[in-house]
């Protein structure tokens, strides 16, 4: 049973995020040979000021 969990910087639209569980779903049965009953995601929002990259934090910018 494959578990995913995907960090986002927060913004994502539920759309978009359905959008995505749906293509990689479809990945991972497809490289797993599973069906999409056994794939579970785990979606995280993180906000800006929650994540940093080459030393700032993007809220900062």
């Amino acid at each position: 049973m494959p578990i995913v969990q995907i960090e986002l910087l927060a913004g994502r639209t539920v759309d978009q995020k359905r959008a995505l569980v749906a293509k990689v779903t479809n990945a991972i049965c497809e490289s797993l040979d599973v069906t999409p009953d056994k794939v579970s995601i785990i979606l995280r929002d993180m906000e800006y000021h929650n994540y940093a990259k080459n030393g700032k934090l993007f809220s900062d910018k």
